[in-house]
C-alpha cells in the first residue's frame, strides 16, 4: 500500500471547509456546494469513516445576508454577522444530510472550551459519543460571543485542536487553492506545488501567504494548524474544496493537494492539551542553562530563570522562551508572577527564606511540562 493510500484508508477524519468555498466567494451560501461534499461525506460513511467537519462561513454568510461586501472591523457588527449566518449555515447542512439519512449536530467551540481541562474533556466525551451514535458533528467557533476568536482566531486552528480532541488520523483543510505551492501562485506564475513534505519542516513558513478578504486565515495559519494537529499524530492534506469529488479523490489514494506528514511520536493527552493552549499568562525567559535541561526533559528550576513577564498565578500556562527568544515550552508554573520574580536565578534550596515558605522545589515540574 502505497503511502497516499495509507492516508486515504484513515478512519477518522476532519474536514474542514473555507469561507470562500461555503459562501461561494461571498456571494452567499453555495448550496451546490454543500450538497457535494455532503454526498461525498455520505460515502465516506458507507466506507466505514467516522468523520467531523469544521465549517467556516458563518461571518462571510451574514454579511451576504446583510448586503455587505467588506467584511467589518467593529467587533459587534462581526458578531452580529456570524449571528445570522450560523442559522443558515446550518439548515443548509442538516438540509443536505438529512437527504442521506445522516443525523448533523451543531457544536459551537471557543479557545476558552479548550483551555479549560474539564470543559476540554466535556468536549471530547461529547464529539466521541456523537461518532459513536453515528452523526455528522458540524463545529465552529462561538463567533457570537466570542470576542478573541473573531480578532485572533481561525477555523484552521479549530480544526488542528478539534483533531488533537478526537484524535483524528488525517485533517483536510478544503480551500480555494490547490494546495501549498511554494510561493504565491496568485501572483507567481512558477509557483510549485509541494506535493508531500513534513509538517515540521521549517521552510513552510517562509512559503505560505496570508488570508483572504472573506477568512481569516490563509497558508500559514494552515501551516500552524499541521503543526498543532502532528502533536497528536494527523497527518494534514491541504487541497481544492472546489474539485468534484475531492474527499473522494483523497480516500482513493490519489496524488492530489498537499500533504503535510506528522512523523513525530503523538505526545500524550494531557501534554497535547498543554502545547495546545492559546491562552498564555505570561512568560519565562530562561538561561542556556535551563534551556537545555527542558530538552533533556527535566523540570524547571527558578534558578535557571533570568526575567519574568505577565501577570500569572499558580497553576497558570506560561511560556518558556530561551535566550534567542524561541519558545522552547510552556507549562502550569507553580508560583505566581510576582513569587518567581522574586525567586528567579535561586537555587531551590533559597525558596522558603524569600518567599516565606515552600510549594514545590520547581517552577514548573516536567510532568506539567511540554516542549514545542
Amino acid at each position: 500500500m502505497s503511502l497516499r493510500d495509507s492516508i486515504g484508508a484513515s478512519p477518522r477524519w476532519v474536514v474542514k471547509i473555507g469561507s470562500s468555498l461555503i459562501t461561494d466567494a461571498g456571494r452567499g451560501l453555495d448550496s451546490q456546494a454543500i450538497q457535494h461534499w455532503a454526498e461525498q461525506i455520505a460515502e465516506l460513511r458507507q466506507q466505514g469513516k467516522e468523520l467531523v467537519l469544521v465549517s467556516s462561513g458563518a461571518v462571510a454568510e451574514g454579511m451576504a445576508r446583510l448586503g455587505w461586501s467588506k467584511r467589518p472591523h467593529e467587533l459587534h457588527k462581526l458578531q452580529a454577522a456570524a449571528a445570522l449566518g450560523q442559522m443558515g449555515l446550518v439548515q443548509a447542512f442538516e438540509s443536505c444530510f438529512k437527504q442521506h439519512g445522516i443525523l448533523t449536530a451543531q457544536v459551537l467551540l471557543t479557545h476558552d472550551d479548550l483551555s479549560n481541562r474539564s470543559r476540554y474533556l466535556n468536549a471530547r466525551s461529547t464529539l466521541i459519543t456523537l461518532l459513536e451514535l453515528g452523526a455528522i458533528p458540524i463545529i465552529n467557533e462561538n463567533d457570537t460571543v466570542a470576542t478573541d476568536e473573531i480578532r485572533l482566531g481561525d477555523n484552521d486552528t479549530l480544526a488542528a485542536l478539534v483533531s488533537n480532541l478526537v484524535e483524528a488520523d488525517l485533517m483536510v483543510l478544503l480551500t480555494d487553492q490547490a494546495g501549498l505551492f511554494s510561493s504565491d501562485p496568485r501572483t507567481n506564475n512558477n509557483a510549485e506545488l509541494i506535493a508531500e513534505t513534513d509538517a515540521s519542516n521549517p521552510e513552510l513558513m517562509a512559503m505560505a501567504g496570508d488570508g483572504g478578504a472573506l477568512g481569516r486565515g490563509g497558508m500559514r495559519t494552515k501551516v500552524r494548524a499541521a503543526q498543532c494537529a502532528a502533536r497528536s499524530g494527523a497527518n494534514t492534506l491541504i487541497a481544492a474544496g472546489s474539485e468534484k469529488n475531492v474527499l473522494l479523490k483523497i480516500a482513493a489514494g490519489e496524488a492530489i493537494g498537499s500533504l503535510l506528514l506528522a512523523r513525530a511520536e503523538p505526545i500524550t493527552a494531557r501534554k497535547q492539551w498543554l502545547a495546545n493552549q492559546l491562552n498564555l499568562r505570561g512568560s519565562l525567559h530562561l538561561d542556556a542553562g535551563a534551556s537545555q535541561a527542558l530538552l533533556r526533559a527535566s523540570s524547571l528550576l527558578a534558578v535557571g530563570v533570568r526575567q519574568v513577564s505577565g501577570n500569572f498565578k499558580r497553576g497558570d500556562l506560561v511560556s518558556c522562551i530561551a535566550a534567542d527568544g524561541r519558545e522552547v515550552a510552556r507549562g502550569l508554573v507553580n508560583y505566581s508572577a510576582a513569587e518567581a520574580d522574586q525567586i528567579k536565578g535561586l537555587g531551590s534550596d533559597k525558596i522558603e527564606a524569600v518567599l516565606g515558605y515552600i510549594d514545590e522545589p520547581e517552577l514548573i515540574h516536567r510532568d506539567n511540562l511540554v516542549l514545542v
